[in-house]
C-alpha cells in the first residue's frame, strides 16, 4: 500500500512553507539545469550589481530570472507527473514532456532577450 502524502489543508503556514521549501531543495539537488539556471542567474546578478543598474532594470532581471527558474520547477513537477502516470514509453508522455521542456526554452530565451537589452548599453558605457 502507497503511503498517503501529506494533506496540504492540514498544515498550518510554517509548515506548508516548509514543504515549499523543501521542493526548492529537491529540484536543486536531484535537477542538474534547475542549478544550471541557479548558476546563470548568480552570474546575471553578480553583473547586474557589477554594472549598477537601475533599480527597474532590477525589476526586470529579477523578473526574467524568476521566470525561468519557475518554468524549470513546472517542467520537473510535469516530467516526473507524466513518469508516475506513464513508467512505459508513450508517444503523448513524449510530446507532453518535450511540450514541457519547450516553455523552458521559450522562458530561458525571454530573459536571454530581457538580460541582454538591459545589460548591453552598461557593458558598452565599461569601454566607452
Amino acid at each position: 500500500m502507497v503511503k498517503p502524502q501529506h494533506n496540504k489543508h492540514n498544515l498550518n503556514e510554517l509548515q506548508k512553507f516548509k514543504v515549499a521549501l523543501k521542493g526548492l531543495m529537491l529540484a536543486t539537488k536531484s535537477e542538474a539545469h534547475f542549478r544550471f539556471h541557479i548558476l546563470a542567474a548568480l552570474i546575471i546578478i553578480t553583473a547586474g550589481w557589477l554594472m549598477r543598474v537601475s533599480k527597474t532594470d532590477w525589476l526586470w532581471l529579477i523578473a526574467a530570472i524568476g521566470f525561468v527558474l519557475i518554468a524549470e520547477l513546472f517542467n520537473t513537477a510535469i516530467e516526473h507527473l507524466v513518469d508516475l502516470v506513464s513508467p512505459e514509453k508513450h508517444p503523448l508522455a513524449g510530446k507532453i514532456k518535450d511540450i514541457s521542456a519547450g516553455a523552458v526554452l521559450m522562458a530561458s530565451i525571454t530573459a536571454a532577450v530581457i538580460g541582454l537589452v538591459i545589460l548591453w548599453p552598461y557593458f558598452c558605457s565599461i569601454f566607452n
